[in-house]
């Protein structure tokens, strides 16, 4: 009689090899039935009959805790990666002169220096405003004492920050040089 399961796959063997069959390549097996069909046995010797399959014991390789934090992972490893490449690169760079209006440290949990650039190019004409933001302390304070006077920025722009943490603009100023009353 032939035993059945996934570990019992050549019923036609002799005993001897259904027993190591299991723990043996394909190519072993196909070489030991070729080895044991030379010996005769005759129908009066007693047959062994093969072991029970003995449940494995071990520790189980469970996906699902893989799956779950490549999943959740994931997403936050994109962002943080978009992150560090839109802050890298520079989009422009460039200056801009005008009168301070505007500047305060903003945020609730983030907070970065925001202000306003009121850009004058004819004298009468209404201002044209222009945000942006400073991430650097030292030029934040050049830049409040400088209030009240004709200054130049120095500013980057950096498009597609995915979150306002690093600023509530895509101009970010790296340097200020006062122009004059």
């Amino acid at each position: 009689m032939c035993a059945t399961g996934p570990r019992w796959r050549f019923c036609g063997a002799p005993v001897a090899l259904r027993i190591t069959a299991k723990r043996a390549s394909p190519h072993q097996i196909a070489e030991r039935s070729t080895m044991t069909e030379d010996k005769q046995t005759s129908p009066d010797e007693p047959t062994v009959a093969p072991p029970a399959e003995v449940p494995r014991v071990g520790r189980r390789h469970r996906r699902w805790p893989w799956i779950v934090a490549a999943v959740v992972l994931s997403p936050i490893a994109v962002v943080a990666l978009w992150t560090v490449i839109a802050l890298a690169y520079t989009y422009s760079h460039g200056d801009r002169a005008g009168y301070v209006q505007k500047f305060s440290r903003k945020g609730w949990i983030c907070k970065t220096w925001e202000g306003e650039l009121a850009m004058v190019n004819i004298p009468g004409t209404t201002p044209q405003m222009w945000d942006f933001t400073v991430r650097n302390d030292s030029v934040a304070q050049l830049l409040s004492h400088s209030m009240g006077q004709r200054v130049s920025l120095t500013y980057d722009q950096h498009g597609g920050v995915p979150t306002s943490c690093f600023g509530d603009t895509q101009y970010f100023v790296t340097g200020v040089h006062v122009l004059g009353p």
